[in-house]
């Protein structure tokens, strides 16, 4: 699912609209073919008496049984696809979008799930498909999905050196905000496809022509759109902390590195 809201998706089930591709038009659905979708997503026939089958007939379609998994809640699932976490009751009828709270703790069991989560898909990418400032020795990681055409993007960049210099390693990945077959995104392709990228994507950052013709088969940029769409990228720059966390947009470099400082003081 895309970072287009779950609780949308599911208000467009309840009044039977079908504008979505990847929706579930229940109201129309004839019930064998409910029970051919509930029968290819459930897998084998030994998990047909697992509860989570039925609730799949109330899910947009794709939904795998892995997504759903109880909650601390008795009688809640967790609903989690990407980094979008959502619950649903046990009976199929009630919906849920927000924060769950462990009120003993103060604990957000939801920003858990959604950093962890995080964590998992950014750690999936090789280093080696990112673009990478890092200074000798680096106190922090952060992982920023940038856009070569917007403006506090540039700005960051404008400051790497003394990101480095404060010890941030800053691992670049493509994030074009126009999306596919658009200028921004052939100028994330065109610093892929040169030969030193670094300066490539300085050079692209301070308003440089890039020579767009280059190409060199096939580069990250699209798997990188699809990672950002996953994790909830809503602008740019989205700085992500190695726990996952989302510290902000674009942050002058000493508050990012006081940030950062607390995020790694928070692990302990």
């Amino acid at each position: 699912m895309s970072r287009s809201s779950i609780a949308a998706t599911f208000a467009a089930i309840s009044l039977g609209l079908c504008c979505l591709p990847a929706m579930v038009a229940q109201a129309e659905e004839p019930a064998a073919a409910k029970d051919a979708t509930t029968a290819k997503d459930a897998g084998p026939a030994k998990d047909a008496k697992d509860p989570r089958v039925a609730l799949l007939k109330r899910l947009p379609e794709g939904s795998k049984l892995e997504d759903l998994r109880p909650s601390p809640v008795p009688g809640l699932y967790e609903f989690v696809q990407g980094a979008e976490v959502s619950y649903l009751t046990a009976d199929g009828k009630y919906f849920i979008e927000g924060n769950l709270y462990d009120l003993d703790t103060r604990e957000n069991l939801t920003e858990d799930l959604r950093t962890h989560a995080r964590i998992a898909m950014i750690d999936a990418l090789p280093e080696s498909q990112m673009v990478i400032f890092s200074p000798p020795n680096p106190r922090y990681t952060v992982t920023v999905f940038t856009d070569v055409d917007c403006a506090y993007c540039r700005k960051l960049h404008s400051q790497i050196g003394e990101l480095n210099k404060l010890g941030i390693r800053v691992r670049y990945v493509f994030y074009p905000r126009t999306g596919p077959n658009t200028e921004s995104w052939r100028k994330a392709e065109a610093v892929w496809c040169s030969p030193n990228r670094n300066e490539a994507l300085t050079r692209a950052k301070s308003g440089a022509t890039l020579d767009l013709t280059k190409t060199c088969g096939q580069t990250p940029v699209a798997r990188e759109y699809a990672l950002g769409e996953a994790i909830g990228v809503q602008g740019t720059p989205a700085i992500v902390a190695e726990n996952g966390e989302i510290v902000g947009g674009y942050l002058p470099p000493q508050e990012l590195a006081q940030k950062l400082k607390e995020v790694q003081l928070a692990k302990r």
